[in-house]
């Protein structure tokens, strides 16, 4: 019979009563023993995670975003976009009802938490588990200052975690004071305005400082949405937001009642519309409304933008200088000058050049001078077509196996009918609107010069329309890449009849050169087929009248097309 040494109780064992079972011994030793376990992993994970944070400069929450640049299609910058009215501005600058409506709306407990509000993340993580995707993402100040100082917003726990680490670093290197300042100029509120001064100059003309209560109320309502609820695109929405703003400043006991009613009846002085484009071009306009919309869509909330366009710089040049010099034969004295010596109703030209394969704006001129006015008639003036419609109506006779009389648009009008002239007209891009009678064959059609050149380029392109597009790609100040455009196309009529149809325009500019005007002579058309280049001239007043003699108007126009090279 052999002897064994009794075996020594576990050390567990010694501190629990005799009282308790085995079974609960046995549950409280793997309790303890994981939640050991668990605790040196999560140690784990915050020194990772601690680790990562040190590897972003938190001096960049204290910069200002940089000036978006505009590139032409041979890489050439040739202008900025959005921050001309960018500054950064200090505390004492920001009033603090702003201060007050930021916090309401954003993060009343700024002040008692340390950039990572416990509460709320216990929330917002129960929702996300319930609904199992990152829907809820408790975001304090100083978290939403994070990710738009260091761009972290794909929505996974890997980037929670480190946005989390990031913060509590912001937060021990500035004051509470410092990280309100540094959000409100650095958040995006719109209209290419980053900063709360760039904000207020632009959308009412004032510095931040001199701003009401509902006005600092209608800027902080608008940081959820920046695009949506833009004043100047949608002031019903931003007025919505305000609105929240102010009930939430009553139920944190920053406003009463009677403030907020005077508040929302004092009136909202945003910039008139003719004053929100100073310093500005045609050009700039029209790829600041393709941008805006990109923007939207994609959500990109970035400054120092690098926006990559369709645009050549010489083909502007060319473009800017014709329309700005003096059209001999047409008008006395000044360049846009009436021809009664009054600038009331100036006489005005529009380009549009445009890559007939793509659909790439090459060169946009909406008008003489934009300082005059801002309205873009290359792409708004919608004017007759006259018999710059009839190379349309031919192709589309043919394309139906009718006979296509040059010379006889009524004739050849007559053989499609009216309604099925119309459907073929929207297919090459013309939106009307259609006269419904035998004139609509004669071009008693209204257009812009924007979608003669689309039309035009479907018979350069095979018969096949591309869509319009001005911004080939957008970069961030990194080179990544934030969005890019994947060129549309339609078929409009076949590769055959397109081929026809440009030759005849071929042979018809090489005698006439290919100038065009209305009944009256109101609207004179210019349209160049190439292969590489499509180019539209319009001329006219914008209350119409006669432009001058006929002989003297295609000379001159004639002329004009002639300066405009061909793209190289």
């Amino acid at each position: 019979m052999s002897w064994k040494p009794a075996a020594e109780p576990r050390r567990l064992d010694r501190w629990l009563p005799d009282w308790v079972p085995g079974w609960l011994r046995g549950l409280i030793r793997w309790c303890i023993k994981w939640s050991l376990v668990g605790a040196i992993l999560a140690l784990a994970v915050c020194l990772f995670y601690f680790y990562l944070s040190w590897q972003y400069d938190m001096r960049a929450v204290a910069k200002m975003p940089e000036h978006s640049v505009i590139i032409d299609r041979h890489g050439m910058e040739f202008a900025t976009i959005h921050g001309q009215k960018r500054r950064q501005i200090t505390r004492s600058e920001i009033p603090d009802v702003m201060v007050d409506a930021l916090l309401a709306r954003e993060d009343a407990r700024f002040f008692e938490h340390s950039g990572v509000d416990s509460k709320g993340l216990v929330r917002a993580t129960l929702r996300n588990i319930k609904d199992r995707s990152f829907t809820q993402g408790a975001s304090t100040l100083t978290m939403q200052l994070t990710r738009n100082s260091y761009d972290l917003k794909a929505k996974s726990l890997h980037r929670k975690l480190l946005e989390i680490a990031v913060t509590l670093r912001i937060e021990r290197h500035y004051t509470k004071d410092e990280i309100l300042t540094h959000y409100l100029n650095r958040i995006y509120f719109g209209a290419g305005c980053h900063g709360v001064e760039e904000a207020a100059q632009t959308y009412f003309g004032r510095a931040a400082k001199e701003l009401n209560i509902g006005e600092c109320a209608l800027l902080v309502g608008i940081i959820r949405g920046p695009h949506l609820f833009s004043p100047f695109r949608n002031l019903k929405g931003a007025l919505v937001q305000r609105d929240e703003v102010l009930e939430r400043m009553v139920q944190c006991d920053y406003l009463s009642p009677g403030q907020v009613g005077a508040a929302r009846s004092a009136p909202i002085r945003l910039v008139p519309e003719q004053d929100r484009q100073q310093g500005s071009s045609y050009l700039r306009e029209s790829i600041r409304k393709q941008l805006n919309i990109i923007l939207d869509q994609h959500d990109i909330r970035h400054g120092g933008l690098r926006i990559h366009t369709t645009l050549d710089v010489v083909l502007q040049s060319q473009c800017e200088k014709l329309l700005m010099a003096n059209i001999p034969g047409l008008e006395k004295g000044a360049p846009g000058a009436s021809r009664d010596g009054t600038d009331a109703d100036a006489l005005q030209a529009a380009v549009v050049r445009m890559n007939p394969k793509t659909g790439g704006v090459l060169a946009l001129c909406g008008g003489r001078d934009f300082k005059q006015s801002q309205f873009n008639r290359a792409t708004h003036g919608k004017r007759d077509l006259g018999a710059a419609f009839s190379p349309f109506l031919y192709a589309m006779a043919m394309e139906r196996g009718k006979v296509a009389l040059a010379g006889r648009p009524l004739q050849t009008g007559r053989q499609l009918g009216v309604d099925e002239t119309i459907r073929l007209g929207k297919r090459f891009g013309f939106s009307g609107p259609f006269l419904k009678s035998e004139d609509l064959y004669r071009g008693s059609l209204s257009a812009s010069p924007m979608e003669l050149a689309v039309a035009a380029s479907a018979l350069s392109n095979s018969g096949v329309r591309p869509d319009p597009f001005f911004i080939l790609k957008i970069t961030d100040a990194k080179g990544r890449v934030m969005y890019e455009y994947h060129p549309g196309s339609t078929p409009v009529v076949g590769k055959d009849v397109a081929s026809e149809t440009v030759a005849a325009h071929a042979s018809l500019r090489a005698r006439e050169g290919r100038v065009s005007a209305s009944s009256a002579c109101r609207d004179v058309w210019a349209t160049r087929i190439g292969s590489a280049d499509v180019t539209v001239l319009w001329l006219g007043y914008d209350q119409p009248r006669k432009v001058g003699p006929s002989d003297q108007v295609k000379r001159t126009t004639g002329a004009l097309m002639r300066s405009l090279k061909d793209a190289p």
